[in-house]
């Protein structure tokens, strides 16, 4: 128990730390932060970010990052980039280059030819007094008291200064462009959250059997209608195709158990005549609202006004949209 309690408390120091690196932040920002901005806003090319080690790995993250909400991106390994791979700038790039220090001997090779191709050159430093923040045209300052490491030397306060900075200038980017959900989507269509935004109920219905019944079929013919199906609900059309209702196999469960005899019974005496309605394009996650808003399972869905389908709730779910 008592081992228990000091690995809590670890992760809750940890967690304190780089919470106060990161709150420290807020009074190292100035107007260079601004100017790199208008910078890439203005920029006809990408973003080239680079960095070595661990930086490295925060600088990957944060082109995923720009890259998905309308900044194109590209990572480059600052010791691939000393060794061929500096032929990915271009002139019109803006070069974001990530480290702790500033004075790793890559960097320090990087920096200058950088500069020598005259392509703007951001550094994400945690020392503004660096080789690497001396070669900068603009200096985004990342310094720390410390690291979350005990011994002060695994990069984890400074590694987290750098991604949160990444994403203040993603975020600054994507406002300022005016980046919408709908732009989002277009970057995630295999997502969840891409679905959310794209995917249409008569996306999800067309594979669907189209139930469908007369309002004097009997009840005989709705259960073969329902159950052949398998959606668990039909549809009540007159003959011009006009929803007049919905049966449900609910429905039919209560018929049963409160009638002594079904045998007269027709589609029109149980049927629901106030049933949900959804247009085919609507999106998905409007017809998921309505389910839950209605302790439903299914949806009718139209088209231009006429009977389309139906759409439940499994063909929502399977997608991913909860």
């Amino acid at each position: 128990m008592e081992s228990k309690n000091i690995i809590l408390e670890i992760a809750k120091r940890t967690f304190s730390q780089e919470a106060e690196a990161i709150n420290g932040l807020i009074s190292l920002l100035d107007t260079q932060f601004e100017a790199c901005v208008q910078l890439i806003l203005n920029s006809k090319g990408r973003v080239i970010i680079t960095g070595i080690g661990k930086s490295a790995n925060i600088a990957g993250k944060i082109v995923a990052t720009l890259n998905s909400t309308g900044t194109p991106a590209i990572f480059m390994h600052a010791a691939d980039a000393i060794h061929g791979d500096l032929g990915n700038v271009q002139p019109d790039d803006v070069v974001i280059c990530i480290s702790k220090s500033g004075n790793t001997p890559e960097i320090k090779v990087l920096a200058p030819l950088i500069k020598m191709m005259k392509n703007p050159l951001i550094a994400i430093v945690g020392n503004i007094d660096s080789f690497l923040a001396l070669q900068a045209n603009y200096v985004l300052n990342t310094t720390v008291a410390g690291e979350a490491c005990p011994n002060n030397l695994a990069p984890t306060s400074s590694t987290t200064a750098q991604l949160v900075m990444g994403d203040a200038l993603a975020v600054a980017l994507l406002e300022m462009r005016g980046f919408t959900a709908s732009d989002f989507a277009k970057y995630h269509p295999g997502g969840a959250l891409g679905k959310m935004l794209y995917l249409t109920v008569g996306d999800l219905c067309k594979n669907n059997e189209v139930p469908k019944v007369l309002p004097n079929d009997s009840i005989k013919t709705l259960i073969i209608e329902i159950s052949s199906k398998r959606l668990g609900v039909t549809a009540v059309l007159d003959e011009n195709k006009k929803i007049l209702g919905i049966v449900t196999d609910g429905d039919l469960r209560r018929m049963l158990q409160n009638e002594q005899s079904a045998n007269n019974l027709k589609a029109k005496d149980i049927m629901n005549a106030t049933p949900k309605l959804i247009e085919e394009s609507e999106k998905a996650v409007i017809a998921l609202e309505i389910m839950r808003t209605h302790n439903i399972t299914s949806l009718l869905v139209t088209k231009e006004g006429q009977y389309f389908g139906v759409v439940h709730l499994h063909d929502i779910l399977k997608e991913g949209i909860i």
